[in-house]
């Protein structure tokens, strides 16, 4: 009696065989796959050998695409003034933060908004993301007049090219300083003055340099003084709440489980949000 004999693939393996002999194991069959998977990566590896030797002989065949990177020196004036625009603008996108933060309204108006939660004894509500994104929108609208005198005296100016460069900085940062000053207390202005060693001069021709730091101080200030007030009533509450439950024999209960609740309801009541937007804005001279 003969015996059928089954050709062999190079796949298979006398030990990826089932105890029947009938059909391989499952891990054999995923062996198998891992082997074809090497087989195309290398084969994808060694194309552009392949290809390099195949334009080796044949100088005249043409590349797909071809990237160069490089730099290459200015042909015209043009080229030159394009390029410092660049850096330029470069430069102000890295320093628009810190301008933003630290020459606006933002500080204050952030600083004042973390109060409230701290006084309403919230953790993460507001979450951060709110307290920033509101406090970046009042911003623009405490600013705006501001950015409307710099796009008129400075911006405009520069782009339809009647005015240089360094003058339409010098009006765009008077409009700033202006701003500025009118926020700062002489006495913190007076202390970067003496630390700076500057000689009498008038307050509008004072340097950023200055006016900036003193800003600054006069904002954390406020900010300071406006949430110490807001702090006055939650407070209360909380002496209030501590009072009662001391005079019930209630002393197991703690205090803030009954103050929280009575301060969002209050701070609702009041409108608190609209009292204290009200506020910030109008704390900020024009």
């Amino acid at each position: 009696m003969k015996t059928s004999h089954r050709p062999s693939s190079f796949l298979q393996n006398p030990f990826c065989t089932s105890a029947g002999g009938s059909r391989p194991p499952g891990w054999c069959r995923l062996l198998k796959v891992f082997l074809c998977l090497g087989l195309a990566a290398i084969g994808l590896m060694l194309a552009p050998s392949l290809a390099a030797q195949t334009n080796t002989a044949n100088p005249g065949g043409l590349m797909p695409f071809r990237l160069s990177v490089g730099l290459d020196s200015a042909q015209q004036p043009a080229d030159v003034d394009v390029a410092i625009k660049i850096v330029f603008a470069i430069t102000l996108l890295s320093l628009a933060p810190s301008i933003i933060l630290l020459m606006t309204s933002f500080t204050r108006v952030a600083i004042v908004l973390s109060f409230v939660r701290s006084a309403l004894s919230l953790q993460g509500t507001p979450a951060n993301q709110i307290i920033i994104g509101l406090s970046l929108f009042i911003t623009l609208f405490v600013m705006a007049p501001v950015w409307e005198r710099i796009d008129r005296d400075a911006l405009q100016p520069y782009i339809n090219k009647q005015i240089a460069g360094p003058e339409a900085y010098d009006r765009a940062a008077g409009h700033i300083r202006t701003f500025m000053l009118k926020q700062t207390r002489p006495k913190d202005l007076e202390l970067f003055v003496a630390m700076a060693k500057l000689g009498p001069s008038r307050v509008d021709q004072l340097p950023l340099k200055v006016v900036v730091p003193g800003f600054i101080i006069s904002e954390l200030r406020t900010s300071f003084q406006m949430g110490f007030l807001l702090f006055v009533p939650f407070i209360l509450i909380d002496l209030v709440v501590a009072t009662v439950l001391m005079s019930l024999g209630m002393m197991m209960m703690p205090p803030m489980t009954i103050a929280l609740p009575l301060k969002i309801l209050l701070f609702v009541l009041v409108d608190g949000w609209e009292l204290v937007i009200r506020s910030v804005v109008r704390s900020f001279v024009q």
